[in-house]
């Protein structure tokens, strides 16, 4: 399964620039915390995730881990 990171504007859109990093499955708008975001919300690679200097949402974090392979042997 493709994953995307999605990001969350602040409060006051997207003026405020990025708040949080959610993942999304795909490019869909709902992230896997289950918060709505913006649809024309920046995207990054999911290999970003940790290395951006908004902090991630853990509760997507959790759930990437547990879809995402990450030992050497699950790799194909």
């Amino acid at each position: 399964m493709m994953h995307q990171m999605r990001a969350e504007y602040g409060a006051d859109g997207p003026a405020a620039g990025v708040r949080l990093w959610h993942m999304v499955r795909g490019s869909e708008t709902v992230a896997m915390c289950g918060r709505e975001l913006d649809e024309s919300a920046p995207l990054r690679e999911p290999e970003d995730w940790g290395k951006t200097p908004e902090l991630c949402c853990h509760t997507c974090g959790a759930y990437y881990l547990r879809e995402t392979p990450y030992l050497s042997a699950e790799h194909p």
